[in-house]
Order: structure tokens, then sequence, then C-alpha cells
């Protein structure tokens, strides 16, 4: 037994864990990982796919491979322990292997890797409800989300569970689930996928299970740590909740990281970061009666310490090889790193939102086009100094968006910039990054009065005139909460692919780009 067990086991006998009833204590060692966004194969530091070369190197992390061996050498240290592995979500999106498979590789590696349940993601959603439901028959785990009214949908209901009860040494674990209300906005679940609100939704799970008996509650939850929060905050029940969504890293030895465990109203919260790089070990130990008593744990990051399963790497060298040759195309340079990381492009100005938003603009001014808005959550990875491939590219902007222009008023666009700005507390991805137009906020004042200081062209923007915009498909049509733009004059949807334009861009620039960040956002 190692020193953790043996402290929770020291613990155990000096908190009386045993209930008066003779049950045993409990201990449930949860493994998990979160927001995996399609990193089948290593990631660089900047969490986008990592050469074969720099692997060798030993530069790389993550990639479903590392995940298979160290759950694997996590279930053989803990072999006669209570042990499940969890997913918080997101499996979708973000890589070259989810745009060429669409969903089959994901659900093959997480049935090697094995999985006993799995949260359902905002971008689970990105091409509908029905690439969902393929996902849900290919895969062989359980997947949950208790907050969605499913009733109404012929594709998904009856596919997807309200709560989930684990049978682990003995004892029932139940498995409550919440996404994102906010998902209607940030993808594409269609109209017939109903959502509840969360803290009210996973509060009724938890009371179904309670009337059924079960006394150890877990909240696999996908809306991001300042919800997981409130949820703690708000509901009664619950003994942990493993979240997903925000990709916030917890470590008890990383600068800057939550604390593993986070405890809030009694209810531990973790999360593992994100791309494959960490995965989390969270142990609960239980009296008899299902209460916590001792909570410990920590995130381990996958570096080239760990051992890419053999068997694993070589089946996901074998589905990269027909898109290997697009990957490696190179179509420029980068003088610099370009700074495209969430933390930063969700909350100011960034150096990747400048590239997108400037190639934007540029590949459409001919035709009078003089603003350019980005979302900042429709930017998915930076890029390292040097060659620019276009499955790096590619990994910045994984959604296959198109282009997409329309006529807007001045005071459309000052309102889309407060939507904009609006949810920065919660790193949401409407953060706008922008092109052809300045503006400054100040976070602290209330959400819809946020903005000040437009200018437009070097001028302050007239909110009675039309003006000319460049965005992409996606808010176009009104996601990330821009529904000011749903209905507008002139729009056009199908240009070129957005990451056509980031790389014809740098390619006309002669092959050399330098990022940079000018100050067209400024936070007062």
């Amino acid at each position: 037994m190692n020193r953790l067990l043996t402290a929770t086991a020291a613990l155990a006998l000096t908190a009386g864990m045993a209930a008066a009833d003779g049950h045993a204590a409990y201990t449930l060692h949860i493994l998990h990982i979160n927001d995996l966004h399609s990193r089948i194969e290593p990631v660089s530091k900047y969490d986008g796919t990592c050469s074969a070369e720099d692997d060798a190197a030993g530069e790389c992390f993550g990639g479903v491979a590392r995940i298979k061996t160290f759950i694997d050498g996590k279930r053989a240290e803990l072999e006669g322990e209570n042990v499940i592995v969890l997913d918080a979500g997101d499996q979708f999106q973000g890589s070259l292997m989810y745009t060429t498979y669409k969903g089959d590789v994901e659900a093959e590696m997480m049935n090697a890797i094995g999985f006993d349940a799995m949260a359902v993601g905002n971008h689970e959603f990105d091409d509908g409800p029905e690439q969902l439901a393929e996902f849900v028959d290919e895969v062989d785990v359980p997947l949950v989300s208790g907050n969605l009214d499913l009733s109404q949908s012929n594709l998904l209901n009856g596919k997807i569970e309200d709560h989930l009860v684990l049978e682990v040494g003995g004892e029932k674990i139940g498995i409550v689930s919440a996404l994102a209300a906010d998902t209607v906005e940030t993808s594409s679940p269609g109209p017939n996928v109903i959502f509840q609100d969360e803290i009210d939704a996973l509060q009724a799970d938890i009371d179904a299970l309670t009337d059924m008996g079960v006394t150890k509650i877990i909240a696999l939850n996908h809306v991001g740590l300042p919800m997981d929060r409130r949820i703690a905050e708000g509901t009664t029940g619950l003994d942990a909740i493993v979240g997903g969504h925000s990709h916030t890293k917890f470590s008890n030895t990383e600068d800057g990281a939550e604390a593993y465990p986070t405890e809030v109203n009694g209810v531990q919260i973790v999360q593992a970061y994100a791309y494959s790089k960490y995965v989390g070990h969270l142990t609960l130990a239980f009296d008899g009666e299902g209460n916590v008593v001792d909570a410990s744990g920590d995130t381990t990051l996958l570096d080239a310490s760990v051992t890419p399963d053999e068997g694993i790497a070589a089946r996901v060298a074998e589905l990269a090889g027909p898109i290997e040759e697009l990957k490696a195309r190179v179509i420029g340079e980068a003088t610099d790193a370009i700074e495209g990381d969430r933390s930063v492009c969700r909350a100011m100005e960034c150096a990747m939102g400048n590239l997108v938003a400037d190639a934007m603009l540029d590949r459409v001014a001919d035709q009078g086009v003089t603003i350019a808005i980005q979302n900042g959550g429709g930017l998915r990875a930076s890029i390292d100094a040097g060659e620019i491939t276009m499955g790096e590219v590619l990994t910045v902007l994984p959604f296959q968006n198109t282009l997409a222009t329309f006529s807007a008023s001045g005071q459309d666009m000052i309102d889309a910039l407060e939507n904009g700005v609006g949810q920065i507390e919660d790193g949401a991805g409407r953060f706008p990054q922008v092109a052809g137009m300045t503006f400054a906020f100040d976070a602290a004042a209330e959400p819809g009065s946020r903005i000040s200081d437009v200018m437009v062209g070097g001028a302050p923007i007239d909110p009675a005139a039309t003006y000319q915009v460049v965005t992409n498909n996606y808010v176009r049509n009104g996601g990330d909460g821009y529904g000011m733009f749903a209905d507008a004059a002139d729009a056009y949807d199908f240009g070129p692919g957005l990451e056509v334009v980031v790389a014809d861009f740098i390619a006309d620039l002669g092959g050399s780009y330098t990022p940079y960040t000018d100050g067209r956002i400024t936070a007062k």
C-alpha cells in the first residue's frame, strides 16, 4: 500500500470512519481527464500537435498513448482498490484527427483506454446532434448530462443518461452531470435539444439518487470552474465535482494553479487542464454513512517520462498517415511565437487574434469591408517560432468556419463588443479580437456598460452609420451570444475556410510573419 493510502487509513482510524451500523470505511480513486479536444497525437508546449521529431527528442506531452500508459499503470498500482475513470467532456474538435474522422478515432481511443463515464461537452454538438448520436453508438462508455431535455430529439432521446450508478467495490457511486446552458450559443445542438438550469437539474438528479439510497455522489460537469463553484454553493448532497470546459489547471506543485482539490461548501472540486497534457487522480475517503472525511490527490503532467503505449501509438500513427502530408506542408515562418492561449485571447488583445482578424480583413478589404471581428474562443492554440505548417494553422482554427461578410450599424457593433466582454470574468470564448477598429473596456463595470472609446478607421464609431463587417460564419449566425448579427443585412456566410484565409495571408506576406500587438484593445 502506498503512502497516500496509508495516510488515508490512519485518518480513517482517528476519524472513526466506520459507522455504527458496521459498514467499513471506503476509499474511492477517481482518475480523470477533460477537454481532450481531439489531441489524439502528442502536443507541444503550446498545445498544438507535436512533430514526431520533437516527440523523439522528449519535447512533447500527452496524446492518448500516454493517457493509456498512465491509466493502466494506476490501475495496476491500485489493484484491489476502488477505481473509476472519468472524462468531463469535449472529446470533439481541435485537430485534424477530428476534422478527418469526425469522432470515430475519439470513440476508438476511449474504448481502448476504458472509461467508466463521460460528460457531454459543448463541442460534442459542433457537427450537430447527428454526429453526437453516431459517437454514442460507437463508444462503449455511458454518456451523462442531466440538464438536457432530449425528449424532442429523435436522434438523442434515450442515448444519454440523466444520471448513472456505478457499482464499485460493492458500493454504489452516483454520477450526475450538467452541460453549460449557453451551449446553444457556443455550439450547434439544434432546436430539439432543450437546456435546463444547471443547478436545478443537478439537484433533482442528486435527490433521485439519494432516494435510491446512494450516499456517494460525484458531479461530472462540463460548465467551467466559476459555475462549478456556484453549483457547489447551490446544491446539497454532492461529494465532489470533476469538471471541464474552462481548461483550468489544478496542481499542488505548479505556480498559479488552483489547489487540488479545491473545497467549496464541503464539495471537492477538481479539473485537469486540457489537451491530454494531464491526468488527475482524486482520492476520496468516506465514512460508513457516505460522508467525505479526507480528500487528496493531484494532477500528473504526461511528459516524456511517460512512455506511450506501443499498441495505441502504432494505431495513432496508422490513422495519421492519410493526413500527414497535409499537416506537414510548410506555409510560412514565424519570427517569434504567436500567442494564442485561451487565457490571453479570451481576456485581452492577443497576437493570434490580430493575425486572424488582420487576415480576414485583408481578404475582403477590396469589398469595402472595414471591420473584422473574431471570437477568442475560436482560437485554439499558439504557434511556436520557426516554420508554420498547415497542420499548426488547422490546430489553431479547427472548426472549419468560413469567412462571412455582412452589414451592421455602428450600434450593432457597440452591442457586439459589449457582448464580447460581457463574460470576461468567466473566460468566455466570445471575447472579441478585432481589426480595423479599436476599443477600450472596463471589466469592473456592469456587463452591458463596459465598452468605451470605439474607433473605426481612426474616427469615433457612428452608432447610426452602416459598416461592412467580416467575421466567421459561426459568429455571424449568432454564435457566442452575437445574436445582433443573426439577421444582418447583406449576409454572405460561404467564403473560403478561415484556415485557408490565414495561410494565404501569411504566404502573401512572403511567407514570413512577425507576431505583434498594437494596443487596438485596451483595458481600463
